[in-house]
């Protein structure tokens, strides 16, 4: 991973072609409690500000992002013919130009390309949405097999802040046995659950071996966990009240 100025550059061995970053929640014009790079504009932020912060990430790309209306949910949309704020929590795209992008502040943004650097893709996995199959719907738009794609699991809640009622864990179990090594017991019933970990699993599941970024247990994943550093990330579970980063991958 290398920063540059608000924005975090992926570390993977994505081809010449690819395009990608994810912005931090420094470098821009909101105030507080949204300071200062937030790019959400659901969230109670003055719009301008928003507009602003909008306004300098667009510096840095070939096109608007096509912002979506993410629910939680599992719907990809082909982000050349979206319209803009179409409700979707993924998107992905064989056009050049084209900025595929999600926002999140706790959930897991995942990006994916594949290895001939013809096809991208963008997914917000929160649990609801793991659980329901966001990357499997997302995988399933790209139409490549999972050999030939590679992903990146960008900034979000770490497995020692993302506490979880039984029934999460249940939901999880039930649809994969395997996926009990990403939940910890804790307190009075509760569990402590590592969303990368199932991320990955559910990854491997469709044959994507070349995964990169917070990996279980490593440095990355504590670095990563949006909940722990309120200088650099936004954390809803955290905060309450807060701003939106995003991740975005296009094709030059």
């Amino acid at each position: 991973m290398s920063c540059v100025s608000s924005f975090i550059l992926p570390d993977w061995e994505a081809p010449a072609g690819v395009r990608a970053l994810s912005t931090t929640r420094g470098g821009g014009v909101s105030a507080s409690p949204w300071q200062s790079f937030n790019l959400g504009d659901h969230v109670g932020d003055d719009p301008r500000a928003v507009a602003a912060n909008r306004a300098l990430l667009r510096r840095e790309l070939p096109a608007e992002p096509v912002w979506l209306d993410q629910v939680h949910g599992v719907r990809c949309v082909d982000a050349a013919t979206a319209k803009p704020g179409e409700q979707a929590d993924a998107a992905f795209t064989r056009q050049r130009g084209v900025v595929c992008a999600v926002l999140t502040a706790d959930c897991l943004p995942l990006l994916l390309c594949d290895q001939r650097a013809t096809v991208v893709g963008v997914a917000h996995a929160g649990w609801r949405g793991l659980a329901a199959g966001v990357i499997e719907a997302t995988v399933a738009a790209m139409e490549e097999p999972g050999e030939r794609l590679m992903a990146w699991l960008g900034p979000a809640i770490g497995p020692q802040a993302f506490e979880v009622g039984g029934e999460v864990r249940e939901i999880f179990l039930a649809a994969d046995s395997g996926a009990a090594e990403a939940f910890a017991a804790a307190a009075d019933g509760k569990w402590l659950c590592d969303i990368y970990r199932l991320a990955r699993r559910r990854l491997q599941a469709l044959g994507i071996r070349r995964v990169a970024g917070a990996v279980p247990g490593d440095t990355a994943a504590h670095n990563f966990c949006t909940v722990n550093d309120a200088q650099r990330w936004f954390s809803y579970r955290r905060d309450g009240v807060t701003g939106r980063m995003a991740s975005l991958i296009w094709l030059e």
